[in-house]
């Protein structure tokens, strides 16, 4: 059954107007509210109305810092309505739910060979846009998906699945391909510090593989969040040190692995720590050029490996597809906030400055 935002982005769907509101990047932390042209599409591409677009870091760090040029409409975590198909598309007709990644790889260059597909100079090359430098497009009523997406990067919704579950597609692939890095065993034990959004579906997807997962967080709210969605032991990091809890729970020796799926490079130095001597160290949301400080020797000496992992796979989109369309988690429960596209501005502010009870944060243009 639809829900009443997606009945109305229906029967938006069949007028496509001229102009549109988006949420237009103008440089360091200056985003506005402005009325764009609706993007023009040509041959072998579609048109998406966005029903909804999940708030990631990386947007917020791309705002945060200046780092790209301006303007541009960034939001690549999109789930919508087809509302309108160029010639040579096969495969999707208006009125489809889909979901749309917004990097693709070429498949065939150097880097996707050896499967680094983040890489790949056409990975890097965004493929949705809603105006200006194609950047994602999310945060906008409509978002045009280039002719190398449409085959190979959207991906049609499921009857009974909702926009706001699909709308978590490309996060869990990126999630999924840091754990399948790891190469968890059954009974490792793993440390994920941070538990927003993020963390906890890293926390879920590594608990998948038989490991013994352990969370920590400085909020509270969030820990609470973490056991509601599986993970059984948490780490309040106001009052313990995460470091002596994971080695208190593996006779002295640290955690098999630790996830930092938070920003602030100052972590990089406990999360070694806390992991045993052979032990991994996963940076997920070192996603901005910076420097750290940390021993060396406890890579050398103590052949501790760190490590990287960013993007999505396209290798893994039909896996993670399955897990977030067969409902194993409801996905929908992280999200805390749904802003209308014209309070998206709000939004933003608040998802670049979380609050204990803010988790996911979503930009809904049909409501």
């Amino acid at each position: 059954m639809a829900t009443r935002t997606e009945a109305n982005l229906e029967i938006k769907a069949g007028s496509i107007p001229g102009t549109m509101l988006a949420a237009v990047y103008r440089g360091r932390d200056d985003v506005r509210l402005e009325e764009v042209p609706v993007p023009q599409i040509g041959p072998g591409e579609l048109l998406l109305r966005v029903h909804t677009c999940g708030i990631c870091g990386t947007d917020l760090k791309k705002i945060s810092t200046g780092s790209h040029s301006s303007p541009r409409i960034f939001g690549h975590e999109t789930s919508g309505i087809v509302a309108a198909v160029g010639g040579e598309v096969a495969g999707f007709q208006p009125g489809d739910r889909v979901v749309v990644f917004h990097h693709i790889p070429c498949g065939q260059c150097f880097y996707c060979r050896r499967k680094v597909f983040a890489q790949c100079p056409v990975y890097k090359k965004v493929g949705a846009t809603a105006g200006f430098e194609p950047s994602g497009g999310g945060f906008a009523e409509y978002v045009r998906v280039m002719d190398w997406i449409a085959p190979r990067g959207v991906v049609r919704i499921p009857e009974g699945v909702s926009f706001e579950q699909a709308a978590f597609l490309e996060p869990v692939n990126t999630c999924l391909k840091a754990v399948k890095s790891l190469r968890l065993l059954p009974g490792d034990t793993v440390l994920v510090v941070g538990a927003g959004p993020i963390g906890i579906l890293l926390a879920w997807l590594a608990g998948r593989t038989g490991a013994r997962v352990v969370s920590s967080d400085l909020f509270e709210q969030r820990l609470k969040m973490a056991e509601k969605n599986g993970v059984a032991e948490t780490v309040d990091a106001r009052s313990e040190n995460p470091v002596a809890r994971l080695r208190a729970l593996t006779d002295g020796r640290g955690a098999d692995c630790v996830i930092l799926a938070v920003a602030g490079n100052a972590l990089i130095r406990p999360a070694i720590e806390a992991a045993r001597p052979g032990g991994q160290i996963l940076l997920f949301a070192q996603t901005v050029h910076s420097e750290a400080t940390f021993d060396p020797a406890t890579v050398c000496v103590d052949e501790k490996m760190l490590l990287g992992s960013y993007s999505a796979s396209v290798d893994l989109q039909e896996e993670s597809a399955r897990l977030v369309f067969s409902g194993e988690r409801n996905l929908e429960a992280l999200i805390s906030h749904r802003f209308p596209l014209s309070r998206a501005v709000e939004a933003l502010r608040l998802a670049a400055n979380p609050q204990p009870d803010s988790m996911k944060i979503v930009i809904q243009p049909a409501i």
